[in-house]
């Protein structure tokens, strides 16, 4: 996706954690860190995190479960 504009950090956090995903590092089944723990492990406002959450939806690569957390569902094509 090199198109020479920049990049949006919440992409770029959500195409990591798709990476993660299809390396296998986070499997399927797998829960990802909760918010502010992300915060801190990427460095990065709670807002970006919860945009690439939910960029991670619409990608179907997780599932939100309320007061349960985030868990891996897909691999990405």
């Amino acid at each position: 996706m090199s198109n020479g504009l920049p990049q949006y950090e919440y992409v770029k956090l959500a195409d990591a954690i798709a990476a993660d995903i299809a390396s296998g590092k986070l499997p399927a089944g797998a829960a990802l860190p909760g918010e502010r723990a992300m915060t801190e492990l990427y460095k990065v406002s709670i807002g970006t995190v919860r945009r690439a959450v939910a960029e991670l939806r619409t990608r179907g690569l997780v599932a939100t479960l309320p007061a349960k957390g985030t868990y891996v569902v897909g691999q990405p094509e």
